[in-house]
C-alpha cells in the first residue's frame, strides 16, 4: 500500500467541508484537512489572487482515480487543481490506519 495525499483548492469553506465529508464518509479518504490560503495564479491572460481553501485528503494510490472523480463531480471550478504526492516516509501504524480506513 502506498499512502498519498490528494490536494485540491476550493472557493469557500462550505464546499471544502462538503467535499471532505463526502470523501471520508465514503471510505475513499481516511482524513481530510482544510486550510484557508491565499492564492496568486495566472488565469485567462490575467494575474488573479484570492482567498481559497485547500483540502488535503489522505488516501492510498489505488483510490486516486475514484477520489479525483468525486472531487470533479463536487467541484465548482471550471479547472480544479487536483494533484497528489506519495508519502516518502510514513509510520507503519499511520499507514495501516490509512489502509484500513480506505478499504
Amino acid at each position: 500500500m502506498t499512502a498519498i495525499a490528494v490536494v485540491t483548492t476550493v472557493g469557500n469553506k462550505k464546499e471544502a467541508r462538503r467535499m471532505a465529508h463526502a470523501l471520508v464518509e465514503s471510505g475513499l479518504a481516511a482524513c481530510a484537512q482544510i486550510s484557508r490560503i491565499e492564492s496568486v495564479y495566472a488565469w485567462k491572460g490575467a494575474i488573479e489572487h484570492g482567498k481559497e481553501y485547500r483540502v488535503l485528503l489522505k488516501t492510498k494510490v489505488e483510490r486516486y482515480d475514484l477520489v479525483e472523480r468525486v472531487i470533479r463531480d463536487l467541484h465548482s471550478y471550471e479547472l480544479p487543481a487536483i494533484h497528489a504526492f506519495a508519502f516518502e516516509r510514513i509510520s507503519a501504524a499511520y499507514a495501516d490506519w490509512i489502509d484500513t480506513s480506505t478499504r
